[in-house]
């Protein structure tokens, strides 16, 4: 998934380098490839905080 993360950030990059003007280049960069990437990042993440959050507390509570 990181792989595809990394690919779309680098395209988006790559548009906002050819932007007419730097606020247009940076807004480009923010909308397009930081922020979607930043959401899809945390709810993929999402399963395996949950299972962390799990085993934290089977293991405080004694594994009951």
């Amino acid at each position: 998934m990181y792989i595809i993360a990394i690919a779309w950030i680098y395209v988006v990059l790559m548009m906002s380098i050819v932007e007419t003007s730097i606020v247009a280049g940076v807004m480009t960069f923010l909308l397009y490839g930081a922020l979607p990437v930043s959401i899809l990042c945390y709810l993929a993440g999402s399963p395996r905080r949950r299972r962390k959050r799990t085993t934290e507390q089977q293991r405080d509570s004694g594994g009951k």
